[in-house]
């Protein structure tokens, strides 16, 4: 396995230059006027004169061949430097810095959740095979992954936060923005729930955390759906097989035979989905993120879009990219520990 983990380490830069080599190709489908506009500042841009713009091209290299000019773009990279970004009104890579904790403490808290509550409900139908509780589950699950996760998400808003006035949208109420903007509270980890806990204020987690949970919730349920399924799935394959045949034969208790011998041997799919599943909750769940407006990357990259903020969408790209990247190489080395009989060369 550590060969094969030094092989994968060894690949990743070749990966991220393919990567960025697609990404800058379709960079070079605009015009060399939209070009300059992801390196300067709108306001700046619009009184600019034709001089202005012609010493601003050849200053970025947009009128150089194109290895030139994905070289210089490379560069640039390596410096931080993605452009400016016209919805976050900042350097891009800045805007990429402040928006990804807000998604960071949302993956973290729907993680926990969704994947133990999933697992356990597939695990349980599968026990309970065409029973009652094996059809509701799978009711349940068809729901979840039938209704489209914005109406889920407006559902979950409607009743929580317009009905009830449990869980409001946004990332703070205002007074507790005001708060944590201000010079007194300290932002160690830039996540809200444990800034407001390691500054003492329990008033600002609470709040933070109630912000959190309705899109959670709407968030949870959509993966529970999908989870579960295969969950059921691998956990009906493996308890036809002969070794849990065996141990149930040898007199041992039925949750030892569920527990010791057929669980963990169904958790190779299972990592699969969950692995794409923190990936995706990583990169940014554009709908809840919207519908609850959370200023993550999700929102952000759907914000960059509708105001074809072209250096914002690149940013964002190469940024999920890189996420992808790593996270596929975790989820295969997972697979070795999970059952040592897989051994990757």
């Amino acid at each position: 396995m550590t060969t094969y983990i030094i092989r994968r380490l060894l690949l990743l830069p070749l990966i991220i230059l393919g990567v960025t080599l697609i990404v800058f190709s379709m960079s070079q489908l605009l015009g060399p006027l939209k070009l300059l506009s992801t390196y300067v500042d709108p306001n700046t841009y619009a009184k600019m004169s034709e001089r202005d713009i012609q010493i601003l091209m050849k200053q970025y290299g947009l009128t150089d061949p194109f290895p030139v000019r994905y070289g210089k773009w490379v560069k640039n990279l390596l410096k931080g430097d993605l452009g400016w970004s016209v919805v976050g009104k900042e350097p891009v890579l800045d805007a990429l810095i402040h928006r990804f904790p807000y998604t960071i403490e949302l993956a973290l808290y729907a993680l926990f959740p969704i994947i133990g509550v999933g697992i356990w409900l597939g695990v349980t139908a599968a026990v309970h095979h065409n029973s009652f509780i094996d059809q509701f589950i799978r009711i349940f699950a068809l729901i979840g992954w039938s209704l489209p996760d914005f109406v889920w998400a407006i559902l979950v808003l409607l009743i929580f936060y317009i009905g009830l006035g449990w869980f409001p949208p946004g990332n703070l109420s205002i007074w507790a923005n005001q708060i944590v903007k201000s010079a007194s509270f300290k932002n160690y980890t830039h996540l809200l729930t444990i800034d407001a806990l390691l500054n003492g204020r329990i008033d600002i987690f609470w709040d933070a955390l109630r912000h959190i949970i309705g899109p959670v919730i709407a968030i949870s349920w959509l993966w529970w759906a999908n989870l579960l399924r295969i969950t059921r799935s691998s956990m009906l394959e493996v308890l036809r097989k002969d070794y849990v045949r065996t141990a149930r034969s040898k007199g041992l208790p039925e949750k030892v035979v569920i527990n010791k011998h057929a669980r963990k041997n169904a958790l190779i799919p299972v990592v699969t989905t969950a692995g794409q599943m923190v990936i995706g909750l990583l990169t940014g769940v554009v709908i809840v993120e919207m519908v609850f407006v959370r200023t993550g990357l999700g929102s952000f990259a759907a914000t960059a879009a509708q105001q074809l903020d072209y250096a914002s969408i690149m940013g964002v790209l190469l940024f999920t990219s890189l996420l992808l990247i790593i996270g596929n190489l975790i989820i295969d080395i997972s697979y070795a520990i999970i059952d040592p009989r897989i051994r990757l060369g």
